[in-house]
């Protein structure tokens, strides 16, 4: 797929965004920190839960960082760079979902503590458009006169 301007804006936004989280978290030597990130995801993600905090955090961070960049690199096409944020904002959304305490009762609506992560339906939104951009553009060449 050829270069489309219209994903510089987001690629460069959710990139950076995403290569910081992971930069912070890689370097961060605070056990607390890893422990309470371990903490949210297992009780999200019960499978998680056999992993040493430390070392859960320190793959999540390294699995951001290479998120972020190949969001930021622009030879990594738009599909692929779509599918890959696409699945990890999924589990994010998924967490949302799952964690008490972090929507209003019976509804998606965010609670004050669960708006920082509420917000990360965005990733999920850019993902999904860059993959649907691959799909239709990739129609386009096949299907003639196809607009």
């Amino acid at each position: 797929m050829k270069f489309q301007l219209w994903h510089a804006p987001l690629r460069l936004a959710t990139g950076a965004f995403i290569l910081n989280s992971g930069v912070n978290k890689w370097k961060s030597t605070d056990e607390e920190v890893h422990k309470r990130v371990h903490s949210m995801a297992s009780h999200a993600y019960p499978q998680f839960d056999a992993f040493d905090p430390t070392t859960f955090t320190k793959a999540l961070a390294a699995g951001e960082v290479a998120l972020g960049a190949a969001l930021l690199t622009p030879f990594v096409s738009p599909a692929v760079a779509g599918t890959a944020l696409t699945a990890f904002s999924g589990g994010l959304v998924g967490l949302y979902m799952r964690t008490p305490g972090l929507r209003e009762y019976g509804s998606i609506r965010p609670t004050q503590s669960g708006t920082a992560i509420a917000k990360d339906v965005w990733m999920l939104g850019i993902g999904v458009a860059l993959v649907l951009d691959a799909i239709t553009s990739k129609a386009r060449r096949i299907v003639p006169g196809m607009n």
